[in-house]
C-alpha cells in the first residue's frame, strides 16, 4: 500500500537561551494509508515534536514532510490552514472546546468551515456524539461535562468530517480504562471502514500493541519502525477488548460484533 505520510531527513532544532536543542535528527519515515500508527518513547524523546511536524503545526529546521502528494513543509500559513481544514483532523490533550457552545455545536465546527448547512452538520454531530456514547449530552455545555466527556467530544469533533488523516497527542490521557478501550475500538473501526489514517502519540503499551505500525523515538531519532505481525496485533486487540464484550457503548452497529472480529 502506498504511503500517505512521508518525511525526508526531518530535523528540528530549538533555541533555548544560548543553547541549541536538537529535538529531531534526520527522521525519515513512511506511514501507509489506513494505518493506525503509534509513536512511542520516553518523555522528551521528540515524539510530540514529530507529531507536530507531520501535522504541519511546526515548520522543520530542515527536511521535508509530505501528506499524499503535497509537501506541507513548503506551504505558507494560509495554504496550511486550508489543507488542514480539508484533509486533517486533530485530537488535543486540552480538549480546545468553545465554552459557549454545546457539545453538538463544538463537534459541528469543522463542518461549518466546509460549508455544510447548519441542519445537516448538527445532525451529523449528534450522530458522532452518539457513536462516542454521548448522545444524551449533545445539548450540554463543556462546563456541564466531566473531563473524560469533554475529551470524547473533542474526539467526535475530529471524526465528524471524515478526514484523511487524524493526529492525536495522548488522546486517552484523561479517560478511564473502559472508555479508553471504547475510543480505541472506534479508532480501529473507523480505520477499517473509512480508510482513515491515525497517527497517535501514546505512553500506553497496551494501546501501542494494537497498532499497525509502532514508531519508537529516542533522543530525536527513530530507534525502530515496526509493523507487528497480524497474529500479534490481533492477539493484543482481543486481549484489550475482551472486557468490553457485551458492554460497548460506542461504535454504532459494528460495536455489537465481537471486538476482535470488528478490529481490522
Amino acid at each position: 500500500m502506498a504511503a500517505i505520510i512521508r518525511t525526508e531527513k526531518l530535523r528540528k532544532v530549538y533555541a533555548v537561551g544560548k543553547e541549541r536543542v536538537i529535538a529531531l535528527s534526520d527522521v525519515s519515515i513512511e506511514i501507509e494509508k489506513g494505518e493506525f500508527c503509534c509513536i512511542v518513547g520516553q518523555s522528551g524523546s521528540g515524539k510530540s515534536t514529530l507529531l507536530n511536524q507531520l501535522a504541519g503545526l511546526e515548520k522543520p529546521t530542515r527536511g521535508k514532510v509530505f501528506i499524499g502528494r503535497h509537501e506541507i513543509s513548503a506551504m505558507d500559513e494560509d495554504q496550511l490552514a486550508h489543507f488542514r481544514q480539508e484533509h486533517l483532523g486533530f485530537i488535543f490533550q486540552s480538549y480546545n472546546l468553545l465554552p459557549s457552545m454545546t457539545a453538538a455545536e463544538n463537534v459541528a465546527l469543522p463542518l461549518m468551515f466546509k460549508g455544510v448547512p447548519a441542519k445537516k452538520r448538527l445532525a451529523l454531530a449528534r450522530k458522532e456524539l452518539k457513536n462516542m456514547g454521548l448522545g444524551g449530552r449533545a445539548n450540554h455545555l463543556p462546563t456541564e461535562m466531566s473531563g473524560g466527556q469533554q475529551q470524547r467530544v473533542g474526539i467526535a469533533r475530529a471524526f465528524v468530517g471524515r478526514p484523511k488523516v487524524i493526529f492525536a497527542d495522548e488522546p486517552t490521557g484523561n479517560l478511564d480504562s473502559t472508555t479508553t478501550k471504547q475510543v480505541l475500538y472506534r479508532i480501529l473501526e473507523m480505520s477499517k471502514q473509512d480508510g482513515t489514517t491515525f497517527v497517535m502519540v501514546t505512553h500506553e503499551p497496551d494501546l501501542a500493541a494494537c497498532a499497525d505500525r509502532i514508531i519508537t523515538i529516542l533522543d530525536g531519532k527513530v530507534q525502530s519502525n515496526v509493523q507487528p505481525s497480524e497474529e500479534a496485533k490481533q492477539k493484543a486487540r482481543s486481549e484489550l477488548f475482551a472486557s468490553l464484550q457485551g458492554n460497548l457503548q460506542i461504535g454504532g452497529a459494528a460495536a455489537q460484533e465481537a471486538p476482535a472480529a470488528a478490529a481490522p
